[in-house]
């Protein structure tokens, strides 16, 4: 393509662009999004791409756009492996443990983890099919749980979904705890919803 005074040409240079800073602002919102969660100003994120707040707009339309552009790096991928090896667990009891332990641990270490569970932006579509694939996992896990005894035998799908959303708000809007200290609670929490099965010489 010829151009004046033999410049090179500027559309395949501004696509460069383009792509470059998308780049950068996917990479400035994960790590955004996973340190302080979904809810970090843009211009926060803009300021770390090195790009302004319209060019986020201009490239994802806005914050849920970006949000869904980063979310399988930032929560779902995560998220997902852990429901997937809680079904490879063939003892009931330890799948459980398995799956309350991982999830408290994700809802500690990642932030987003707390507003997807929340629905904070409900209008993703994204985020309500990974609290869907969640509500899911929780349903089945509970009832194969309650099939065989390894959970009180009132404890229900509901009443877990319910610890893990109040764990998600604690976290967001209240003290952070303790490493130590949100472990042994997970300890507890345990404890607490764990049925007493008889030994097996007496069923």
């Amino acid at each position: 393509m010829r151009t004046v005074s033999g410049a090179v040409p500027s559309r395949p240079r501004l696509r460069a662009d383009a792509r470059r800073n998308s780049e950068q602002i996917r990479s400035a919102a994960i790590g955004a999004f996973q340190g302080r969660g979904l809810t970090v100003p843009l211009e926060e994120v803009a300021e770390a791409a090195g790009v302004s707040k319209a060019t986020i707009f201009n490239r994802f339309g806005g914050r849920v756009g970006l949000i869904e552009a980063v979310i399988e790096e930032v929560v779902a991928s995560e998220l997902f492996a852990v429901i997937d090896h809680t079904r490879t667990i063939e003892d009931v009891g330890e799948r459980i443990t398995y799956y309350l332990t991982a999830i408290r641990d994700l809802q500690y270490r990642q932030p987003a983890v707390n507003d997807v569970l929340l629905q904070v932006y409900p209008h993703s579509r994204q985020l309500m099919e990974i609290c869907r694939v969640g509500s899911e996992a929780n349903d089945e896990l509970v009832a194969a749980a309650r099939e065989s005894g390894v959970l009180r035998p009132e404890f229900t799908a509901g009443d877990l979904h319910a610890l893990v959303v109040e764990n998600a708000l604690a976290l967001k809007h209240g003290t952070r705890p303790a490493r130590d200290d949100y472990d042994r609670r997970t300890g507890y929490l345990l404890d607490g919803i764990r049925g007493h099965r008889p030994p097996a010489g007496n069923r």
